[in-house]
């Protein structure tokens, strides 16, 4: 620790020496400032965020034809989103679907499901994934399909709402 150096002069008065100037140059510290402004700067915006892209249909103000096309159901498959991290899947129609033809999966093998169906499909161009998320879905889930849809390259998905019969059959399953 430093001392201060005192003198006696012998009249009983102390002496103390002279106070050096406790002045801070500045300088070189609003340098290294700027230096780190303009390195973080640099770096933030080399960044680029991951983000998937998702094509909209353009808006057509003809009207729509009255006819349309059928899809046969083994060309498509609809996956039911469900709480609780829970998917259901079909490929069936209103007549077909019940409790038994409504299987049960997890996010671990939708990916499995949706490749088994795109190669049962007798018209591999048109496969089309449904996408079907319930009233307690999370936006979580709906993003984590989204996420197989790319993974899966199925270029062909929509997100419609759960048809009335569908919600039967799935309160029918879980015991609502």
């Amino acid at each position: 620790m430093a001392q201060i150096q005192t003198q006696d002069s012998g009249n009983g008065k102390k002496v103390r020496s002279k106070k050096n100037s406790t002045a801070v140059d500045m300088a070189p510290l609003v340098d290294l400032g700027f230096l780190l402004i303009t390195f973080f700067m640099f770096a933030a915006t080399s960044i680029k965020p991951n983000v998937m892209n998702l094509n909209m249909p353009p808006k057509i103000d003809q009207p729509q034809p009255t006819d349309i096309p059928e899809i046969k159901l083994q060309n498509s498959l609809s996956i039911l989103i469900s709480k609780d991290n829970k998917l259901f899947w079909h490929q069936q129609d209103e007549a077909g679907l019940n409790a038994g033809t409504l299987n049960a999966t997890d996010y671990a093998a939708v990916r499995n499901v949706i490749t088994t169906a795109q190669k049962r499909a007798l018209d591999k161009d048109k496969f089309t994934v449904i996408i079907k998320p319930m009233d307690d879905a999370t936006y979580d889930n709906v993003v984590t399909i989204l996420d197989e849809m790319e993974i899966t390259k199925s270029t062909k998905y929509g997100i419609v709402p759960v048809a009335p019969f569908e919600q039967k059959v799935y309160d029918e399953k879980v015991g609502k």
